[in-house]
Order: C-alpha cells, then sequence, then structure tokens
C-alpha cells in the first residue's frame, strides 16, 4: 500500500526502495517503514542496524566505499501508514508509521522534521493502549521541527498527532 502512494509514476517504476533509504530524504516514505519495522540493512561491507543507519537530514552511516545491497525486515504483527502530502509540492509535510512486532512497537515520524525520528512517547501510549485514542493524548514539540512556507513547525507538530492517529487505525 505505502508504495502505491509513493511520487508519481516515474518515481514508482525507475526508483529503488534501497536508493530512497540510502539517499534519507526527510519526506522519503520507506526511510519511516525500515525504523519502524526495525529492519537490518546490508551494505558491501557489513549489517547495520535500522536504529543506527539514519543519521541526519540526507546522512546514513554508509560509509563513502560502501553501497547499500539488501534490507531485511522482520514480519510484523501489525503494522500501519498514513500522510499528509502539500497539495503543491506532494512532498510528505508529516507521515506516521507505527508497527507492534520483533522489533517491538515503535511510532516512527517522517516528513515533519530533519530525519525520520521514534516519537517515544507515542510508543509508551501505545503500548499502555493500541488506540488512535491513547496517541491522541501525546502532543508532538514543534521544538527541531521543520518550518517553511508549506507549514509551520507547529501544524507539523499538529500532523504529526493526526498522521499517528490514522496509522493505527490503518493497522487495526
Amino acid at each position: 500500500s505505502m508504495a502505491s502512494h509513493i511520487g508519481d509514476t516515474q518515481v514508482r517504476n525507475r526508483g529503488t526502495l534501497g536508493g530512497s533509504v540510502a539517499n534519507n530524504d526527510p519526506a522519503a516514505d520507506y526511510p519511516s517503514a525500515v525504523l519502524a519495522l526495525g529492519a537490518t540493512i546490508h551494505t558491501s561491507k557489513r549489517k547495520i542496524a535500522a536504529d543506527d543507519f539514519f543519521q541526519g537530514m540526507f546522512t546514513t552511516a554508509l560509509e563513502a566505499d560502501e553501497i547499500l545491497t539488501a534490507i531485511e525486515f522482520p514480519i510484523p504483527e501489525k503494522a500501519g501508514y498514513a500522510k499528509m502530502r502539500n497539495p503543491a509540492s506532494r512532498y510528505v509535510m508529516a507521515g506516521a508509521f507505527v508497527a507492534k512486532g520483533p522489533a517491538g512497537l515503535r511510532v516512527v515520524i517522517n516528513g515533519a522534521g530533519p530525519g525520520v525520528f521514534r516519537q517515544t512517547a507515542m510508543e509508551t501510549a501505545l503500548a499502555a493502549s493500541w488506540s488512535a485514542d491513547a496517541v491522541a493524548g501525546v502532543k508532538q514539540r514543534a521544538t527541531d521541527l521543520n518550518s517553511d512556507i508549506h507549514g509551520s513547525a507547529e501544524y507539523r507538530a499538529h500532523l504529526v498527532t493526526v498522521m499517528a492517529k490514522r496509522a493505527v487505525v490503518a493497522a487495526g
């Protein structure tokens, strides 16, 4: 479901999961899935846990002389994703991927900040009660979120909660 809503037809036909993950664009969808599912990134030299791979805007743990060769995903018990795109650019303003599985319970946010990140307060709330209402009570702080012509940090913080609620509903 996530893949069918990424970019446009050209991106879906020519882009790759590995390329998106290696690029680590803050608005990209795939890094949130990789981190939320606790995936392992295989490179030409080593294996890197998703928690250690994403290091900031367009920055990863990849060294200059290695390439991403595979991504290993554990199968989740539940998972869901929701995103709000900017109507003009179609870039993600805020997205939330929720997952419950071998890597634990995770809520990962993309598009709202300078990189993909875990929302641990929402993870704690969902551990107590897997429901949209559980995350509705958790407010994302606007500190360190993107603020630009497409939306203020405060607006993106609001979207984080809205998208997390929708992702929980999508996960079931």
